[in-house]
């Protein structure tokens, strides 16, 4: 009689629902975190990509300087628009594969040309961390 006394009730939840609301918070957690980090870097590459399809004369001016040639400009204005419609989009899971790969390139050659011509490479980097926090929560999203 003693043992049945001793428990403490639990108002019908278990060790295992506990767990299960935790994992719910997680997920929930998880989800805002991809969509804050997707929604931030999808409006840097739409802003980025209308200035590089209306042809920014100062944007126009970098790349001359750096001796790309001008249609350079309308590839990546094209790709960047894209890729940021494409991780918004419910695509398939290679086509954001594609689209996270595509700005890994673009990031990192952005990088490269700001260190090459020591102008400030902050901004792509930083764009280079937020595209590696939704990548990361868009796999822990996948899985779950």
């Amino acid at each position: 009689m003693e043992a049945l006394s001793s428990r403490k009730p639990t108002a019908g939840l278990g060790e295992s629902d506990f767990n299960f609301v935790e994992t719910i918070q997680k997920m929930k957690r998880d989800k805002i975190i991809y969509w804050v980090a997707t929604g931030l870097l999808a409006a840097g590459m739409g802003m980025s990509a209308y200035m590089y399809l209306t042809k920014n004369p100062d944007l126009v001016g970098a790349f001359q300087t750096l001796g790309f040639p001008t249609y350079f400009i309308s590839i990546l204005g094209v790709a960047k628009l894209l890729g940021a419609v494409v991780l918004l989009a419910p695509a398939g899971t290679r086509l954001k594969e594609w689209a996270y790969a595509g700005f890994i390139f673009v990031f990192i050659g952005a990088i490269w040309t700001h260190i090459v011509t020591s102008t400030s490479f902050v901004s792509p980097l930083m764009f280079l961390a937020v595209l590696g926090v939704s990548y990361f929560f868009w796999t822990r999203i996948r899985v779950a």
